[in-house]
């Protein structure tokens, strides 16, 4: 495993742990730091035999990884992602979290119906929880039944700074605008 680190963002350091399969990158996995825990222990403590290096096309990521975090309006394509390692369902869930524009949220229970497990908000939920690529598959912008903003890796400041920068505000109450929300329930 290799590792390229993104020292300086505004949410701390982003670390992608990546590998070369079938004679290209594929990223493995995409490390915030959070609140509590700092990306870069949690690399070398999934990844203690990692490499720190980068190849043209993991870099361009990092580069535009680096970008988003300073607000500029960056859509990822998702074929450096190893997103076959997840399972099916929570592939498709990534997928259809993927397709979350900018400025725009989703709910849970929303979402699920949408890729066709109505009812199945928790198993979103877990989803988002072990999504492998945050920023990438913006997990951020998916929140609770009453559109208050959840829980998030990356701590809840985080999410709801990454969702300000989207232009995704909260009311009085805290709830995300209803004019913002796709796939709702």
């Amino acid at each position: 495993m290799n590792l390229n680190t993104l020292e300086q963002t505004p949410f701390g350091p982003i670390v992608l742990a990546w590998s070369v399969q079938s004679e290209r990158p594929s990223v493995a996995r995409v490390m915030i730091s959070s609140p509590a825990r700092p990306a870069v222990q949690s690399a070398a403590e999934r990844y203690p035999e990692a490499s720190k290096s980068s190849c043209r096309e993991v870099s361009g990521l990092a580069d535009q990884m680096a970008a988003f975090l300073e607000g500029e309006d960056v859509t990822f394509a998702l074929d450096l992602l190893a997103l076959g390692d997840c399972g099916a369902f929570r592939e498709k869930v990534l997928r259809a979290t993927h397709a979350i524009g900018r400025g725009y949220v989703a709910t849970y229970g929303g979402l699920a119906a949408h890729v066709g497990c109505r009812g199945g908000a928790r198993a979103v939920g877990n989803a988002m929880a072990t999504n492998p690529f945050p920023l990438i598959i913006p997990c951020h912008r998916v929140i609770r039944a009453d559109r208050t903003l959840g829980s998030y890796g990356g701590g809840g400041e985080m999410k709801r700074l990454l969702l300000a920068q989207e232009g995704i505000h909260e009311d009085a109450m805290g709830r995300a605008t209803q004019s913002q929300l796709v796939f709702g329930s």
